[in-house]
């Protein structure tokens, strides 16, 4: 908890050692913010549905992009019903872990993107609206909302936790389910993986891969557990002016 500091250092309304928030109320501009981002973010997550590959099993749900944004959507949904008053808890374990998932999606795909589009994207040309929202405009407005907001990043360990759970079962999906169950795209070693450069690894290369991009979440955890820290110690959250 961060509440070891002076009073204008706390994150966010007052809470309890779960993290839950104790009954209070945003203010009307939070909660007009909280509300543009859910619709935003369902908005997005509906029409994935429309647009997507439905002759690959999996649909949108093959890739780590379509994870976050189910995150983000989630995250906008318990932050709004906060706003509201409907419920007394910030789930602050669950944000924390969604804005390394957000980080990790925008890092890795514009990484790729800049090095060979067709690495992430194969044939396929993501319209521009989905491109920049998915992969800069959700994280951005999420985390916004996570680090002057709610606060989040309150318990490091219990964030990392959840955060590895997610990263897990993206793998274990991804491998165990989706390759199987895809012929396409192929690659040069393999095929089925929804991002095409998976496809031309190896099964030693892949989990190598795989291991340096939980590495990165760890240290992007720490990154936001400092700097929320720092955010903290210097003014006071969004939901407390």
């Amino acid at each position: 908890m961060f509440e070891d500091g002076p009073q204008s250092c706390k994150l966010g309304p007052r809470q309890n050692n779960a993290g839950d928030i104790m009954a209070q109320k945003t203010t009307p501009a939070v909660t007009i913010y909280r509300g543009l981002v859910f619709i935003l973010a369902l908005g997005f997550w509906i029409e994935l549905f429309f647009t997507t590959d439905h002759s690959k099993f999996g649909w949108q749900f093959r890739y780590l992009t379509d994870w976050g944004l189910t995150a983000n959507l989630i995250v906008a949904w318990l932050m709004l019903r906060v706003s509201l008053g409907l419920s007394n808890k910030t789930w602050n374990a669950f944000v924390s872990a969604s804005v390394v998932l957000g980080a990790i999606v925008v890092f890795m795909y514009w990484k790729l993107f800049f090095t060979d589009p067709t690495l992430v994207n194969g044939d396929h040309i993501m319209p521009m609206h989905q491109e920049y929202y998915l992969h800069g405009i959700s994280q951005l407005l999420m985390m916004f909302d996570a680090f002057f907001i709610l606060g989040a990043f309150r318990n490091y360990w219990a964030s990392l936790g959840v955060a590895l759970v997610i990263f897990f079962g993206y793998i274990a999906w991804t491998e165990l389910v989706i390759q199987p169950l895809n012929s396409l795209p192929k690659g040069s070693a393999t095929s089925g993986f929804a991002y095409p450069f998976l496809n031309d690894m190896a099964t030693g290369p892949r989990m190598m891969f795989y291991a340096s991009t939980i590495a990165t979440a760890i240290v992007l955890m720490l990154i936001g557990w400092g700097l929320a820290r720092l955010i903290a110690w210097f003014r006071p959250t969004l939901a407390e002016v």
